[in-house]
C-alpha cells in the first residue's frame, strides 16, 4: 500500500486535500496529517511516507526547508508542494523531481499530479543531489542563530551554535552538551530544528543533532548500524538507518 502525509498549518486547506485524495486515490493511505514544518519532519521520520504533501508557506520550517531535509534521508519521499500563490518557486519544480498543486486544490489538476507521483513511484529515484542543490537555491536565508539559553540553577547560560557539540533529547528535556560541559533545556529538538542551521547541525537520530564541524569520523559498525566519534571526546552518536546517506565518502 503507498503511504502519504500532508502538512499544512491550516485546517482547512489540509483537509479539503485530504477529501480530494480520498475520492481520487482511495487506496493511498494517509499515514499523518501535520499542523507545521517542524511535525512534518518529525512525522516523517517516524511513519517514512513514501509521498509527502507540503505546504510551502509554514511558521517554523517552511515546505521548502522540510524538503530540503528530507531530500538528505536514505529513502526520501516524493515531494508535492502545495501552495495558495503562484509561487517564484514552482516552475522550477516542473524539471521532474517534485511536482506541485495550487490551493484551492481542483480535481483535475490534482488528478494530474497524482498519474505523474504513480509513474515515479515505478522509476529510480530522482537524482538527490540535484534536488538539494535546487531546495537550498530557492530556500530562504535563515538570519544569524541566537545563543541557547539554559538554567544552571541561579544562572541563565548563553550557549553561542558554534559552541554547542551536540543536543540528545529525552521524553522531558533536550541535553546540550557544549565545550564547557552539559545543561537541560525544555525546547525540544524538533523545534531547535526551526531555529539552527541545518548546514551546521545535522540531524543524524531521531533523538541526537550534532554539530558537523565537531565530527571527526563515521564509523559503520556492521551492515545496518553506524556512529559518529567526535572530535576531542570519547562519546560515539549513533546514526539511524535513515540518516546514514549523510556519510557518503568522496
Amino acid at each position: 500500500m503507498t503511504t502519504a502525509l500532508i502538512a499544512d498549518d491550516e485546517e482547512a486547506p489540509r483537509e479539503q486535500l485530504r477529501a480530494a485524495l480520498a475520492r481520487l486515490w482511495p487506496e493511498l493511505q494517509i499515514v499523518a496529517a501535520s499542523a507545521n514544518g517542524a511535525e512534518a519532519w518529525d512525522d516523517c521520520l517516524a511513519h517514512e511516507p513514501q509521498i509527502a504533501f507540503l505546504d510551502i508557506r509554514m511558521p517554523g520550517l517552511s515546505g521548502l526547508e522540510v524538503a530540503r531535509r528530507l531530500a538528505q534521508l536514505a529513502q526520501p519521499p516524493l515531494i508535492v508542494f502545495v501552495s495558495a500563490h503562484q509561487d517564484h518557486a514552482l516552475d522550477a519544480f516542473e524539471a521532474g523531481a517534485v511536482d506541485y498543486v495550487l490551493k484551492p486544490v481542483e480535481d483535475a489538476r490534482l488528478a494530474q499530479t497524482l498519474s505523474r507521483v504513480r509513474q515515479r513511484l515505478q522509476q529510480p529515484a530522482p537524482d538527490a543531489a540535484l534536488l538539494q542543490r535546487l531546495l537550498a537555491q530557492l530556500s530562504p536565508t535563515r538570519p544569524v542563530p541566537r545563543p541557547i539559553q539554559a538554567s544552571l540553577g541561579r544562572e541563565v547560560k548563553l550557549i553561542a551554535p558554534d559552541e554547542i557539540v551536540y543536543f540528545e533529547a529525552d521524553s522531558r528535556y533536550t541535553r546540550v552538551v557544549y565545550g564547557e560541559g552539559d545543561a537541560l533545556i525544555r525546547t525540544p529538538l524538533r523545534e531547535l530544528l526551526t531555529q539552527l542551521d541545518p548546514e551546521q547541525f545535522w540531524q543524524i537520530h531521531r533523538s541526537v543533532l550534532v554539530n558537523s564541524q565537531r565530527i571527526a569520523s563515521a564509523l559503520r559498525v556492521d551492515e545496518n548500524n553506524m556512529v559518529v566519534t567526535l572530535k576531542g571526546r570519547e562519546e560515539r552518536l549513533p546514526v539511524s538507518r535513515q540518516f546514514q546517506g549523510l556519510f557518503k565518502g568522496q
